[in-house]
């Protein structure tokens, strides 16, 4: 997650309305399906925590735009997409992009993948999370385990969870590259039109979403979409995930508006929710590792926000 942009992109949104060497493979244990466990959930648990661990590990070089781990990372992303029976968009699940920054040109890739509606096939519900990290600096892999490996493996669990149960609206899943360099990936989607923004009718993304010590997880956007209020309220007061309201400039609290992907959304008048929890001590550190996150917190969030979304694509958006 990109928090430091957020009061550069807010002044900007503003103004314009008012005038973690080389890559080495990592072995990791596959996932096992244990099905006492799996009936809680409308995915593989264990899935979900094989992928962000291994999206985290020390081969994919922090993920960072325009590096070798970066592309790795994509290849991972397409080759699940393709496995989980997710399709491309169109001819191709990538969308490339370029953009300037600190004095160098930057490649990126945004992996879109579709999972077609049974019912409102000409609308489009987009379900985002960002791959990209901080990479390598000072010797140090930013392996970037919450932020934001743990919102590309949710993407992997929807594609798991809609297998089962089809949604009714057309669904985007859409991993985006350059957000810790300003969301770039997020605008260059939005502003490509590659969709016109009237068919996107909702953006649910996924940046931070893996562990909290008090199991808190904030959902930011109601305040400009009160439609979604009586949804989320639903979800209130569970044991597993204390869903909360907030951070969004009227709690006192940090406002996360522009604080990841969902800002260009946002920006272009689409409605969106944002999840995610409060920083943590590992926040763009390199201490950001798998072995730092909360596994059950994890599961119980990423089937949360599955389970919102099944109310919200029952609606009429």
């Amino acid at each position: 997650m990109n928090r430091q942009f957020t009061l550069i992109a807010l002044l900007v949104f503003l103004l314009t309305f008012s005038c973690k060497g080389q890559i080495t493979e990592t072995t990791i244990e596959k996932p096992v399906v244990k099905q006492e466990l799996a009936k809680a959930y409308s995915f593989n648990p264990d899935a979900l925590l094989y992928h962000i661990k291994t999206l985290s590990s020390d081969a994919f070089e922090g993920r960072r735009t325009g590096t070798k781990g970066a592309e790795k990372a994509k290849n991972y992303i397409i080759d699940q997409f393709k496995s989980l029976g997710v399709e491309p968009l169109f001819d191709s699940y990538e969308q490339d992009f370029s953009f300037e920054g600190k004095g160098k040109t930057y490649e990126g890739t945004n992996v879109l993948g579709l999972v077609k509606g049974s019912d409102n096939t000409e609308e489009y519900i987009i379900i985002t999370a960002h791959y990209d990290h901080e990479g390598i600096k000072n010797g140090k892999i930013y392996n970037g385990a919450d932020d934001d490996a743990s919102g590309i493996s949710a993407l992997f669990a929807f594609a798991e969870h809609f297998a089962k149960y089809p949604p009714k609206h057309n669904v985007l899943l859409v991993a985006f590259d350059g957000e810790e360099l300003g969301l770039k990936g997020a605008y260059h989607f939005v502003e490509s039109n590659i969709l016109p923004t009237e068919k996107m009718k909702l953006n649910l993304n996924m940046d931070m979403v893996s562990r909290s010590d008090k199991k808190e997880l904030f959902v930011v956007g109601t305040r400009y979409n009160e439609q979604f209020t009586p949804v989320i309220d639903t979800f209130k007061n569970l044991k597993s995930v204390n869903l909360m309201i907030g951070h969004d400039g009227t709690d006192g609290k940090d406002n996360w508006t522009y604080s990841s992907d969902h800002a260009a959304f946002h920006k272009a008048k689409i409605p969106f929710l944002y999840f995610g929890v409060p920083d943590h001590k590992d926040y763009h550190k390199p201490t950001d590792d798998f072995e730092n996150i909360h596994p059950e917190f994890y599961k119980n969030t990423v089937q949360t926000i599955i389970d919102i979304f099944e109310k919200l694509d029952a609606m009429q958006l």
